[in-house]
């Protein structure tokens, strides 16, 4: 980071490196400016924003001097020998490796497996960069993007024909409209959500976390925000064309994701909410399986939505061309699993029914009885598991508390010591650590809380912490849990307001190509280092990572010089810069953007 020095330190120095010091800062910050600009007049007007902001005149003291293998600080230098990343193939422009519709299509159809992840081999990974479609540009700001996202970005149509009566989204000369509606909110997302309100408490910060199974193009999501409510989008790949690609490009968190045969990537008891708006997955079926990983994931006293069929299946079965009879035996065998998992029915109004799961489940022995009880001695180990037809344990972690007061109180996952290794003093020490780093990151890349990136991303999130520190209304954050981390912490992360994923970065992240604006990365290649290269890790964050999107690699000095050694070859911008601790400390940071092209640019990056 870029530190202040001592003053005794530099006291002496009156040689020609300080002005060469301030005049490359100044340099750097301009060339910073440049590299946000948008090809062809596409893009936005970041480097006016960055030379506005930056004052050269505070520069002098401020160290960038090497004192580690005379790196940090320093700017790039021309190196021999460095592997040049070609572009893919046009085809490519939205590869989603593990969600590949060819690869897909091998797999059997039983209850989803082919929508699942299904990754490439090693031998098949391609070793080239993913091109953004011609005419490609910088997403609208939040909350413009909500509301509308450049055609050249997702130019994909089928869903404004499919869906023209139902409000999702519309076709507007050189850009899409999504009027905020929805198959079962036709009168829009916000008239939906307030009937929701009169039952669920979705003002008082009291229900923050919600997962939108099925979500469509997540306008569910994305006018919740309104209620400071952040939700996890998740609709399979191509079952309805982009719409999780078009979820990403309005800024409203989504992934690549299906109920099927393995377990959602959630630790037990994450969410407050979740939601089905008719999301075509058939609850009662398979003695409610996918109801019972519901209940997995939902925390002691949350809230389930089911709308739509089979819900008021008397008044709608006409409308909804489906058997009288059928429907009544579809109802009836949701409310026979909601008993079977003790959640008590709070609503049920025209089509749209709530449930709530109880804080206590000790009146529900009778029930519980009939099910089997799943094994919750390991419940994070859920990466690539088998869904379990049995019942999880119900365990209730203290209190609710409000949000934002939650961001930063001790999680009851650690006061109670239900996370081994994990104390009040590691937490505190962890938040405050992590406020320090973030307010260094600001003074290096000035816009990061502008409201310029929206979709961040934190590879290895420890604790939340660097979310919790980014906290604000512009931006949200998917704090993603190396599944080969030594601690699984995401249950914390989500106790704490914050919403996450695990993951293994072996393999491509279940999402398309460039979406998300800004990633940090701390400590990932080193974590990583004997499981898989770096290669393959870097080009998986050029694959989800805009255009001018930006790039913060924390990690030990000869890691970071071995990733940016391979990062010249991929048209990336890079600068390190020392710990905000001083020269001395091995950690270093790694600040990159990734320059603008598009498909059929075959213009080389400068070295």
């Amino acid at each position: 980071m870029v530190t202040k020095g001592n003053p005794g330190d530099n006291r002496n120095n009156k040689g020609p490196m300080p002005v060469f010091t301030v005049v490359g800062l100044c340099a750097f910050f301009y060339i910073l400016g440049v590299w946000q600009r948008s090809g062809f007049g596409k893009g936005d007007s970041i480097a006016v924003a960055i030379n506005r902001e930056t004052d050269c005149s505070v520069l002098s003291d401020l160290s960038y001097e090497s004192h580690r293998d005379g790196e940090a600080g320093a700017p790039d230098a021309p190196e021999g020998g460095v592997k040049e990343f070609k572009p893919c193939d046009d085809q490519y422009i939205d590869y989603t490796p593990c969600h590949d519709q060819r690869r897909a299509m091998t797999f059997p159809r039983e209850n989803m497996m082919y929508r699942e992840r299904h990754c490439p081999p090693q031998e098949e990974k391609l070793y080239c960069l993913i091109p953004a479609p011609r005419g490609y540009a910088t997403p609208f700001p939040w909350p413009k993007s909500r509301d509308y996202v450049p055609y050249a970005n997702a130019p994909y149509k089928s869903l404004t024909v499919e869906k023209a009566v139902q409000n999702w989204i519309q076709y507007e000369g050189n850009v899409f409209r999504f009027p905020g509606g929805g198959t079962q909110f036709p009168q829009g997302a916000d008239a939906y959500i307030d009937e929701l309100a009169s039952v669920i408490p979705l003002d008082n910060g009291m229900v923050r976390t919600a997962l939108d199974t099925g979500c469509g193009v997540a306008s569910w999501g994305a006018y919740l925000f309104k209620k400071n409510v952040v939700t996890m989008s998740i609709a399979p790949r191509d079952s309805h064309e982009a719409q999780v690609q078009f979820a990403l490009e309005r800024g409203v968190p989504a992934i690549i994701g299906v109920l099927g045969t393995i377990m959602l990537p959630f630790p037990s008891g994450s969410f407050d909410m979740a939601h089905c708006s008719r999301c075509l997955i058939p609850w009662g079926g398979n003695d409610g399986i996918y109801m019972k990983e519901v209940d997995r994931v939902l925390r002691p006293g949350g809230y389930w939505i089911l709308s739509g069929p089979p819900i008021s299946w008397r008044n709608s079965y006409r409308a909804w061309q489906r058997p009288e009879d059928e429907l009544e035996e579809e109802q009836k065998q949701i409310e026979d699993i909601a008993k079977l998992l003790c959640w008590e029915k709070r609503h049920e109004k025209g089509e749209i029914a709530i449930w709530r799961k109880r804080l206590n489940t000790d009146e529900c022995t009778e029930q519980e009885a009939q099910s089997s009880t799943c094994d919750a001695t390991n419940a994070s180990d859920v990466w690539y598991k088998k869904m379990e037809n049995c019942i999880t344990p119900t365990k209730t972690n203290g209190s609710w508390k409000p949000f934002p007061e939650r961001l930063n109180a001790i999680p009851s996952r650690i006061t109670s010591g239900s996370v081994p290794g994990l104390s009040v003093e590691i937490f505190v020490d962890d938040n405050r650590s992590w406020k320090k780093h973030v307010n260094a990151y600001k003074r290096v890349n000035k816009i990061i809380d502008s409201g310029r990136y929206r979709n961040i991303m934190d590879m290895n999130a420890g604790l939340g912490s660097f979310a919790a520190a980014m906290d604000s209304p512009k931006l949200w954050v998917m704090n993603v849990v190396p599944t080969i981390a030594e601690k699984a912490n995401l249950g914390v992360i989500f106790e704490r307001g914050l919403i996450g994923i695990y993951h293994d970065w072996c393999e491509a992240f279940s999402t398309y190509p460039r979406t998300y604006d800004l990633i940090h990365a701390n400590a990932v290649f080193s974590l990583y280092k004997n499981e898989c290269g770096a290669e393959d890790i870097l080009l998986e964050i050029d694959r989800i990572l805009r255009p001018e999107g930006a790039v913060i690699i924390r990690d030990d000095v000869g890691v970071l010089m071995r990733v940016k050694r391979i990062v010249r070859g991929m048209r990336w911008k890079t600068r390190m810069v020392d710990n905000e601790d001083g020269p001395l400390v091995s950690e270093k940071v790694l600040f990159a953007v990734k320059q603008y092209w598009v498909a059929g640019d075959n213009s080389t990056s400068s070295l």
